[in-house]
């Protein structure tokens, strides 16, 4: 009988007590047994180390490397070296996956002789859940020319009628609700830029790893519990220098497309990233401390930044939604204070 191929399973953990042992429970409990569980301790300062070892006694599966922190990516480049698996998983410690991932997701990749297999989440609020439709095919396998102009250039951004939904900008790009086949990765020496220099990792990440990819597959099986009722996330808090971040991940993306001579649909997707940014980081200025002035003056700053206003003028308004054209009308005319309205209302809208 052949051996069943092994999943490494990377959680970076960090000040995560209250949330770590349902993470753990999903991923030791799978019904797909051949795992071996890495757990990176990036330096908490709660009791997440000594419920990691409680586990660990009882589970020789579990993996745990303790070190200084270093953050996210720093955490997740340390899974990777240590990974021995035939494929590589990631799971966030304040979230937890269904039973039945692993064994459903490895037969589908052996089944398909794929590299990476993908899949959609689900959104747990404290006291609702959303679903996070990817696409809406049951199964899709994605070739080597439909990976670079469905999935590859995705990772960049949204073009022509995808942006009839902008909110799906980053769907597909997080690095949490994939399986990669992990020669894909460590073969070509890809691993996770410092989300302390970039803002955030997971787009640049899948950019790299899916110009390597020859065949994936998507299962429309909401496998992936996203928690996002923690305030402690990095998700949820204001980022000072996130517009100096985000600059430098939109360079490095640049960097990426000239250099690989991707086509215009990338250069367009990439354009409309840079455009579409501006909600979040207007939105990011909302979670500071300071004055409504000063937060107006920082949000002028960013819509008359040259990068901003070239990527404003090519962005392909006529498919947004009514309200996110009225958005980048106002951003296009610089009308910061109608601007700074808008994202009061939708930031309201997003916590209800």
């Amino acid at each position: 009988m052949t051996e069943q191929p092994k999943i490494s399973i990377i959680i970076p953990v960090y000040n995560v007590e209250q949330y770590l042992s349902m993470c753990l429970d999903s991923v030791i409990n799978q019904t797909y047994k051949n795992l071996e569980i890495i757990c990176i301790n990036d330096g908490s300062t709660d009791n997440s180390q000594e419920i990691l070892e409680r586990y660990a006694s009882k589970d020789i599966r579990i993996k745990i490397v303790k070190q200084k922190n270093i953050g996210l990516s720093g955490a997740r480049n340390e899974g990777i070296d240590l990974a021995s698996g035939d494929y590589i998983m990631f799971v966030d410690s304040d979230d937890w996956i269904d039973l039945n991932t692993c064994k459903i997701v490895v037969d589908n990749a052996l089944k398909f002789e794929c590299d990476v297999v993908l899949w959609p989440y689900i959104r747990e609020y404290k006291n609702k859940t959303k679903k996070k439709e990817l696409f809406n095919e049951s199964l899709i396998v994605f070739g080597h020319e439909d990976v670079r102009n469905r999935l590859h250039r995705r990772m960049l951004g949204l073009v022509g009628e995808e942006l009839i939904h902008p909110e799906n900008l980053d769907a597909l790009v997080t690095a949490c609700m994939k399986m990669y086949r992990t020669n894909v990765i460590k073969s070509n020496r890809i691993e996770f830029v410092d989300t302390k220099l970039i803002g955030t990792e997971d787009a640049l990440f899948n950019l790299y790893v899916f110009g390597y990819v020859k065949k994936a597959i998507f299962i429309n099986e909401y496998f992936y519990h996203y928690r996002r009722d923690n305030i402690t996330s990095l998700t949820t808090n204001f980022k000072s220098r996130l517009f100096t971040q985000w600059n430098i991940l939109f360079d490095l993306m640049e960097e990426y497309v000239k250099n690989n001579n991707l086509n215009k649909h990338f250069e367009m997707a990439l354009s409309n990233r840079i455009a579409l940014s501006i909600i979040g980081l207007g939105l990011n200025e909302l979670n500071d401390s300071a004055t409504v002035l000063s937060k107006m003056i920082t949000i002028k700053k960013i819509i008359t930044s040259n990068k901003y206003k070239k990527a404003c003028k090519n962005l392909q308004i006529e498919f947004l939604p009514f309200h996110w054209k009225v958005f980048f009308i106002f951003v296009k005319f610089n009308c910061t204070v109608c601007i700074y309205v808008l994202l009061v209302v939708i930031n309201s809208l997003r916590r209800i």
